[in-house]
């Protein structure tokens, strides 16, 4: 967990002490901020980031992937473990996205030591259900349908000058390979004024970057009549005063509209990058994955973003593997990379979820030749990225400093996403401080940092 010293010295011996782990993506992270701030809210806990001293250990899992259940499943075996050696005093509460994915409760069978089980729709009252008996299963629905807001009680455990605004949860897109809309329901919308107070409340703490994010962000609005668009949410988000980044997380090719990318463009404080994962560009892939864009949809928008905005950063990722694709499919990709050069990617190799329409798709891909795919892809990516990098030098970016230590530091460019992307390690004559903007010259590059001095 991200740690909040200042908070944690102001709370620490008020109740029961809480530990938390939280598993997986930025939009599960913020659950967990929720749940930090639910459980400090009621006066009834604490939180501590000695797991020695804790009362509960509280996991916020996550489901998405194979290798992020198993990340789970070992997470939990460790907090049995923590549990064993205080049996009679501990308590394990497992939450989030591993309870809306085990549809069966097969957990309550492999964990009998967890003492509660929170689904999705529980995370803003986790304090009333940590007084829950054993191994009960709260909250849990099929289709969870909880979504926060501006006045929900929530702890920034990020750095303090970057957070997270979910704008809405869940997805309708329903890709053939996918688990999330089993996992995390519909999608549901905040409303645009939620969004803006709650901009408007982290930039006042002192926030300087916003990260929206959301499980796809350009279908923010599409579910109800309100007439809220990402286009209009970045419109008001811009018209904040003050030196801030927008930084635009998980958006999908089929949802970007002219008018979208136009506010782009002219934005002040949105940075000139995205999250837009393509998964393939084969189009016979691309019909069988569901992703409802062609490959000519998607160089469209891919063309219109480089056209609007010369100096974007684009990150992707692929998908190698998915059942039927064929050797000429993975060329056609591998061309796409090769010619693109996207500024930021990474790679998955397929891996069947159950309960989706893929798993059942005749022509699966072995495992191995999968992840022989994404491993070429990657050394074609880690050439282009040097490439890219090395371009940099002699040129002065803009970097937010995420920390500093006298006249060292580390940050980033709009370039790159905290948690997700690349670093610039900065020098100065001077001492640096953390969440402040510094006019930085690029020096030297590696194949995904860069090293800079201080203008």
């Amino acid at each position: 967990m991200a740690k909040n010293k200042k908070y944690t010295a102001k709370t620490r011996n008020l109740g029961k002490q809480v530990f938390i782990v939280s598993l997986g993506c930025p939009k599960n992270f913020v659950d967990t901020e929720v749940m930090a701030g639910s459980l400090l809210q009621s006066g009834q806990f604490s939180l501590t980031f000695n797991q020695a001293e804790a009362d509960v250990m509280l996991i916020n899992t996550c489901a998405f992937l194979p290798s992020a259940r198993q990340e789970t499943y070992d997470t939990i075996k460790e907090a049995v473990a923590w549990k064993q050696r205080r049996p009679q005093n501990r308590k394990i509460v497992v939450a989030g996205c591993l309870i809306q994915w085990d549809k069966e409760q097969n957990f309550k069978t492999d964990f009998p030591e967890v003492d509660v089980w929170n689904g999705i729709d529980g995370v803003s009252n986790i304090a009333e259900v940590l007084t829950g008996g054993h191994a009960e299963v709260r909250n849990f629905a099929d289709s969870p349908c909880y979504i926060y807001n501006e006045n929900t009680a929530r702890l920034q455990l990020t750095l303090p000058h970057v957070a997270y605004l979910k704008v809405s949860d869940g997805c309708d897109n329903r890709c053939s390979y996918c688990s999330i809309p089993n996992i995390r329901g519909k999608l549901r919308s905040r409303t645009l004024e939620s969004c803006l107070k709650e901009a408007d409340n982290l930039l006042s703490s002192g926030v300087k970057e916003i990260v929206l994010i959301a499980q796809d962000i350009t279908a923010y609005g599409q579910d109800n009549d309100r007439g809220d668009t990402l286009a209009k949410l970045l419109t008001e988000l811009d018209k904040r005063p003050g030196k801030f980044w927008i930084r635009l997380l998980y958006t999908h090719p089929a949802h970007y509209t002219d008018e979208l990318i136009a506010v782009m463009q002219k934005s002040t404080h949105v940075v000139p990058y995205v999250d837009i994962p393509l998964q393939h560009i084969a189009d016979n892939i691309l019909l069988r994955m569901g992703r409802k864009a062609t490959k000519a949809d998607v160089m469209t928008v891919l063309t219109k973003l480089r056209q609007a905005m010369p100096d974007i950063a684009i990150r992707t990722t692929f998908i190698t593997g998915f059942p039927g694709e064929t050797e000429a499919d993975f060329n056609e990709l591998k061309e796409l990379i090769t010619d693109f050069k996207f500024e930021r990617f990474g790679v998955f190799a397929y891996a069947a979820e159950p309960r989706t329409p893929a798993a059942l798709m005749p022509n699966q891909i072995a495992g191995e030749l999968a992840e022989q795919r994404a491993t070429e892809l990657m050394e074609i990516q880690r050439k282009i990225s040097l490439a890219h990098n090395q371009s940099l030098i002699g040129k002065t970016l803009t970097v937010l400093l995420d920390e500093a230590d006298g006249k060292n530091g580390a940050g980033r460019a709009y370039l790159d996403a905290p948690e997700i992307d690349n670093y610039i390690f900065v020098h100065s004559t001077c001492n640096l401080n953390a969440g402040e903007f510094y006019q930085v010259e690029i020096t030297d590059a590696e194949e995904y940092d860069l090293h800079g001095t201080v203008n």
